[in-house]
């Protein structure tokens, strides 16, 4: 009776319910670094790529029930006791490195894009975690929309986890499909900008403002407009012509590499389509720079330096993808 007495008692050592979710929010962040960098696990068995899957599925169910637990638990009054607190925190710490040491165990022989998309789906589920517990311990209490923003990002994260590609050939066109869709939007925007360019744009505003201090100078009026921040002037003009072009081929290029390794890519053909991605990888930023670069004011020298930038990604996409699938070229151009 009088040891029954002593165990139910409350441990003096336990922090209050919020100032434990503040510590769990702090290991939670202290884990992403490791994971961003961390390598696979060595280990001599045979990789089982079902087992691998069913685990980290398994993994990430657990984690969204523990995130509900937690958001039901400290959403409502009165908050747990200290007691209650130090289970549920436990428990998701437990669920969290759970799912990590389950991304752990990819190894990078099965290609680094995949391995890639795992460690960014893991770290979705670690950081939105993260948000969600300094959520409660800032707002407890309160079944208010802020508090549902971070946890139906813990929810998405994890039924994310079912859609990631099961093989390195899958997830290389579904990064390579993200790159032109990317590359795609950027020439549609640079599109746009030359269409709705109106050199005399702002002409009238600027006559107003000098006619009303009786300063109007006749050569504004039947000239060039002085608002050269926001307008292309001829020079700007002759740059765009060619950026547009090598937006438009660099899209190109990347739909055929896409289309080429739907169609002729293997999936045991690993190392090569890492390859692939990573020379992909670079031509996104470097048109999104170009396309940026030549809204008014114009820099030519920034955008002759995004143009070079743009020009070595597609060079280096095109020498890059002579590769042999068989005896079947990947792409020649």
């Amino acid at each position: 009776m009088e040891s029954a007495a002593v165990s139910a008692a409350p441990d003096p050592t336990l922090g209050p319910p919020l100032e434990q979710l503040r510590h769990l929010a702090g290991e939670l962040r202290q884990l992403l670094p490791g994971v961003r960098v961390g390598e696979a696990q060595e280990t001599t068995k045979e990789f089982d790529r079902e087992a691998f899957w069913r685990r980290l599925n398994e993994a990430a169910v657990t984690v969204s029930r523990e995130a509900t637990t937690l958001t039901v638990a400290f959403s409502r009054l009165p908050l747990p006791s200290p007691q209650e607190t130090q289970r549920f925190c436990e428990q998701v710490r437990a669920a969290i490195k759970a799912i990590i040491a389950v991304y752990y165990l990819f190894p990078k022989d099965q290609g680094i894009t995949l391995r890639k998309l795992v460690r960014s789906a893991t770290l979705d589920i670690v950081d939105d975690m993260a948000q969600l517990v300094e959520a409660l311990y800032n707002s407890p209490a309160q079944s208010n929309p802020e508090n549902l923003i971070p946890y139906n990002s813990v929810w998405d994260a994890c039924q994310h986890i079912p859609q990631i590609p099961k093989d390195n050939k899958a997830a290389a066109l579904s990064v390579l499909t993200k790159s032109v869709d990317l590359v795609k939007d950027a020439h549609e925007e640079m599109e746009q900008a030359v269409e709705e360019c109106d050199p005399y744009c702002g002409l009238l505003n600027d006559i107003e403002e000098d006619t009303s201090d009786n300063h109007v100078d006749e050569e504004d009026i039947l000239g060039c407009p002085n608002n050269r921040d926001s307008y292309w002037s001829e020079g700007d003009q002759e740059l765009i012509i060619p950026c547009l072009a090598l937006a438009r081929a660099s899209k190109a290029c990347l739909k055929k590499i896409r289309l080429s390794v739907a169609e002729n890519g293997k999936k045991d053909q690993v190392a090569q389509l890492d390859d692939i991605v990573d020379i992909s990888d670079e031509i996104s930023p470097s048109v999104d720079d170009l396309a940026l670069s030549i809204y008014p004011p114009v820099c030519p020298l920034t955008v002759r330096i995004n143009v070079s930038t743009a020009l070595m990604s597609a060079f280096r996409m095109e020498l890059g993808c002579f590769l042999d699938w068989k005896g079947v070229p990947i792409y020649t151009c």
